[in-house]
């Protein structure tokens, strides 16, 4: 169904979020000492840890009670010095419990640098992915001064509870904060432990948790993260952006309940909420990062390079929440509801457009006065363009009914049958020839088609002739090919770095496919920020040796309104220099201010 009304919108359908890969490892000096332990003093990877982030040993004493506090009510966690910890180990704990101190302008204790790093690079690096603690509960209590501030108070310990939250790790208790300037450190200890072993034994999961942080970073690269002052001037504001709920939601419910859980507002199992607004009976809007992010001028996401769409107005939704497959990648872990049945009312397809953007401008206006942020580009942010019909689930729709819409977009996940079978685990017997019938409608589109390809190492990234084979099956104008992003294993995934491919591996595919069409095709734009080459049409989008793929909406709209038959060539633009395949600026937009902060690595990373 097409959803968009032409004096509001223009539709775009189908996309996703990008990242990809994992964190880097450390340096050999490190690995030597870390093999000089003795087995019988490592931490058993077994067990919940308990680390303390000290340097004058305050920390180091609270954590020692904590762990004979916990012992006494029968939960035993091992004690442990960061120092002597190997951060990648934190990819498969369940239980971490941090007592840190904030030292020297509110970072973290010396014992503690580089896994604070490491938590930091990781929580910023789009690499990792939003979900690579999912199966991890934390909880952090805090040590600090007062007379330092309310921005140093406690610092790092707030930076831990982000950086652990925004790695998908699930928050049980409040931070708990002791002041030791101003006394009652060991009154509040003692509350915050009170109300920790009470969760571990089974109780309900702490009231009143903090906002979850913004996740800004997810999709940036290895020079890309996020401010924290201005991060907390968001947090502060309201906007919230996690780019994923893995390990959030319940591992099974009816779907109804999880429909519930996972887009409704406010607290729902003593969980903040994860920046979702529920449309009527089954949709769904959130506020996407690259909003957000040009709306403070740091950039767009591949779309504004391949396409021209501001991101600043564009509005991410679904008419769907429920999906018919159970993709391994799939970045929701099938929280939202999977079935083949629909269980709601259906609303009105004018009612959804109207209260989502109405959900979407009220979350725009949260925006006012982050940094960065500007009026114009607020104002404009107000007025929304663009809809991306990706939040969650898989839109489904009629093509060879559907009226003109400015692009149309069909995933195309694998090019065989066995192959689709094995990604989206579809629920539908006859999935492969939906599938197909799905691409041959396409076919008879005048107006922009797209393929979406999403590239998984070890799954459909070697099959160049079959996906080459599917391209006269549709015929579309523009191929997106993209890298996997990684997720974090689950119980639906079990999908490992190994599986997500670099730049330069989508750059050999996409190449390659280009080869296989016979000048058919060329690469024609690459986003290497989100890891992302588009391929085009060269008889359409290449006039006088110069590409053509970006949008003319005006025109489409003007074009829509007159009722006459028009063609994608009719609507096109220009592309810009900057997002060519090849260009130096890798399609990042020049215009923007592309915001970096200082990455330590190496023998850099160990130094405090």
């Amino acid at each position: 169904m097409a959803l968009v009304s032409p004096s509001r919108l223009a539709l775009l359908a189908l996309v996703s979020i990008s990242a990809f890969c994992l964190y880097k490892s450390r340096r050999l000096r490190r690995q030597k000492k870390l093999l000089l332990l003795s087995s019988s003093s490592s931490p058993n990877p077994s067990r919940g840890k308990i680390f303390f982030a000290s340097e004058t040993g305050t920390s180091k004493t609270l954590a020692s009670r904590l762990s004979a506090f916990l012992r006494s009510e029968g939960l035993d966690l091992d004690l442990v010095d960061p120092a002597d910890y190997e951060p990648d180990d934190l990819l498969r704990e369940t239980l971490v419990i941090f007592v840190a101190s904030t030292w020297e302008d509110g970072g973290p204790p010396r014992n503690a640098g580089f896994l604070a790093r490491w938590l930091e690079d990781g929580s910023a690096d789009f690499r990792v992915g939003s979900a690579a603690l999912a199966g991890c509960r934390f909880a952090v209590f805090g040590v600090g001064s007062r007379a330092y501030g309310r921005r140093r108070f406690n610092a790092f310990a707030r930076d831990l509870s982000g950086w652990m939250r925004g790695l998908g790790a699930v928050e049980v208790v409040r931070i708990g904060e002791g002041d030791v300037d101003g006394g009652g450190v060991d009154v509040e200890f003692e509350r915050w432990s009170q109300r920790l072993a009470g969760v571990l034994k089974g109780g309900v999961l702490d009231s009143g948790l903090g906002v979850v942080g913004e996740a800004e970073g997810f999709e940036g690269d290895e020079e890309e993260g996020t401010d924290s002052e201005e991060d907390v001037e968001a947090e502060e504001s309201g906007v919230v952006d996690l780019e994923d709920i893995a390990g959030k939601g319940p591992s099974r419910r009816s779907s109804s309940s999880v429909l519930k859980s996972m887009v409704l507002n406010g607290e729902e199992n003593g969980l903040k909420e994860m920046g979702y607004k529920i449309i009527g009976s089954h949709s769904g809007v959130k506020l996407c990062r690259w909003t957000k992010s040009q709306l403070r001028g740091r950039g767009g996401c591949y779309k504004h390079s391949f396409y021209g769409i501001e991101s600043h107005r564009c509005m991410e939704a679904t008419p769907s929440l429920a999906c018919a497959n159970k993709c391994v990648f799939c970045w929701r872990h099938h929280t939202n509801p999977v079935g083949k049945s629909w269980k709601w009312k259906m609303d009105d397809p004018l009612e959804i457009v109207n209260a989502a953007i109405d959900q979407h401008t009220k979350m725009i206006k949260q925006m006012k006065g982050v940094p960065g942020v500007n009026n114009e580009r607020l104002s404009e942010g107000l007025a929304p363009r663009h809809c991306a019909l990706s939040l969650v689930g898989e839109p489904i729709i009629k093509d060879k009914a559907l009226k003109p819409v400015t692009q149309l977009y069909v995933s195309v996940d694998a090019a065989t049958k066995d192959s689709l079978k094995a990604i989206d685990r579809p629920l539908f017997g006859d999935f492969w020839e939906r599938f197909v019938d799905s691409l041959k409608a396409l076919y008879e589109k005048e107006q922009r088609t797209v393929y979406r390809l999403t590239l998984v190492k070890g799954w459909n990234a070697e099959d160049i002739d079959a996906y080459s084979s599917l391209l006269g099956m549709g015929n579309p104008d523009l191929v997106e090919i993209k890298g996997v992003t990684y997720c974090g294993s689950s119980a639906t995934s079990k999908l490992t770095m190994e599986n997500v491919p670099w730049h330069a591996d989508v750059r050999a595919f996409s190449e390659a496919l280009a080869l296989k069409s016979n000048g058919e095709y060329e690469v024609a734009c690459e986003h290497v920020h989100s890891c992302c080459v588009l391929l085009a049409k060269v008889t359409k989008y290449n006039v006088n040796g110069r590409w053509h793929t970006w949008i003319d909406y005006d025109k489409f709209h003007d074009l829509v309104a007159s009722g006459k038959p028009f063609s994608s060539e009719d609507y096109m633009a220009p592309t810009p220099l900057w997002a060519i395949y090849g260009a130096e600026e890798g399609g990042f937009d020049p215009d923007q201010s592309r915001y970096k902060k200082e990455r330590r690595h190496g023998a850099a990373a160990l130094q405090t």
